[in-house]
């Protein structure tokens, strides 16, 4: 009963520690990840030897080192399956947990049972230490792939605006400015790029006739907490709350940035000339996610808009009332390695592109299907920010003044 139960415990670790270790190996997107593969596979090999050596032990006693290698195997599969228990413990899947569980305790009692018995150990103080290294190096590499590498600083890319000379139309009553916007990402890994806006707004900054006093500037100050801009006290300058003059994403959705690489594209801005604004201030922004931490699986399907009868979530609708539209996109995503990806449920990225006349702006969240809509806890959205590197990049305002162009002949 007990060598049955030994072999069906080392067999079965053979078969799931091959299992996710050759799909590590051949599709983890980062180097440790696909060391843990060939740790795995090399384990898997240990045990499925190891199994062959417990029959020999108990039966034929063929080879008079067989116990050792039982031991050895025995071992290597209870510290393997204790490690992947507590892995899969903390994701969503409830059969994995519980078969690693079981297999934990059947390789601990293996290890005992084996040890039991009349096993020879050749210099046990060298086999001693092969162990403990073995061990230290597997639990050294599991910290690192599960503990340290998906909390380790982030890498941050940067968006840059340039605007250009401007240009007056043929009849002279528009006029153009070119704005060049750049995504340089200066870092080692490369990034998803989710969602992608720029937008420019228009400000009247008409000029006091005479100094402003003190309460006009609380007056401004207080204006900050109703505008998303943010506009300088000033003595003569009375800024006006800016208006939307032009919105538009300017990457195409699941286009990437690799590491050490730019982007680089031209947007125009058109007004008549005659136009009431002083100023017109550019933004852009961009929601990213680390290619080393995700698979986005294409293409980004339209979802909904706000203000359809489709369902969106209450504070996109909330919105909607205070003068933000929003048009919804939606993608599958995987795991960046073949453990999380078979014990944890399946998620989808959803990209909000927000607009309104104060202003336009993109923001991202990745959920567990069924609960797109689902508003999550700050612990939890930190978490997934972290879990997924999720980056939101923001550039602007870059200000021009229109006076120049208004006033040419």
């Amino acid at each position: 009963m007990a060598l049955a139960a030994i072999v069906l415990v080392l067999l079965m670790t053979t078969v799931m520690l091959a299992r996710f270790g050759l799909d590590d190996f051949v599709h983890d997107l980062t180097f440790a990840g696909r060391l843990t593969g060939a740790v795995l596979l090399v384990v898997s090999f240990t045990t499925l030897v190891s199994a062959a050596a417990v029959l020999d032990h108990w039966i034929r006693q063929s080879y008079p080192y067989s116990g050792l290698v039982a031991l050895i195997g025995t071992f290597a599969a209870f510290l393997t399956n204790a490690m992947l228990l507590v892995q899969t413990v903390r994701n969503d899947s409830v059969f994995f947990p519980a078969l690693f569980g079981a297999l934990t305790a059947g390789s601990a009692y293996a290890v005992f049972a084996v040890g039991r018995t009349s096993v020879v150990i050749p210099a046990p103080k060298r086999v001693a230490a092969a162990v403990i290294v073995s061990s230290v190096i597997a639990i050294a590499n599991f910290g690192y792939q599960n503990l340290y590498q998906p909390y380790q600083r982030q890498t941050r890319p940067l968006i840059t605006l340039s605007m250009g000379r401007p240009v007056l139309s043929k009849d002279r009553t528009a006029f153009a400015v070119p704005v060049d916007i750049t995504l340089r990402n200066h870092g080692d890994v490369g990034f998803y790029v989710l969602g992608t806006e720029f937008h420019a707004m228009g400000k009247q900054v008409p000029l006091s006739p005479r100094d402003r006093l003190r309460q006009q500037w609380r007056a401004d100050a207080e204006q900050w907490q109703k505008s998303e801009e943010v506009n300088p006290l000033s003595r003569r300058e009375m800024h006006q709350p800016g208006e939307l003059v032009e919105a538009k994403p300017w990457m195409e959705r699941g286009w990437w940035v690799e590491a050490n690489d730019t982007f680089t594209t031209r947007v125009v801005v058109q007004l008549p000339r005659d136009t009431p604004y002083d100023q017109v201030a550019l933004y852009a922004s961009a929601s990213l996610a680390r290619k080393d931490r995700l698979v986005l699986q294409p293409p980004f399907n339209f979802v909904a808009y706000s203000w359809g009868r489709q369902k969106v979530p209450g504070w996109v609708k909330a919105q909607q009332t205070g003068g933000r539209d929003s048009l919804i996109y939606r993608a599958r995503v995987h795991e960046n390695n073949a453990i999380d990806e078979r014990t944890r449920d399946p998620r989808l990225v959803t990209v909000y592109w927000k607009f309104g006349t104060h202003g336009a702006s993109v923001f991202s969240s990745i959920a567990r299907k069924g609960e797109e809509n689902r508003t999550l806890p700050p612990a939890e959205a930190s978490e997934v920010v972290n879990r997924y590197g999720l980056v939101d990049l923001i550039t602007g305002p870059v200000e021009r003044t229109l006076w120049d162009i208004k006033s040419q002949r």
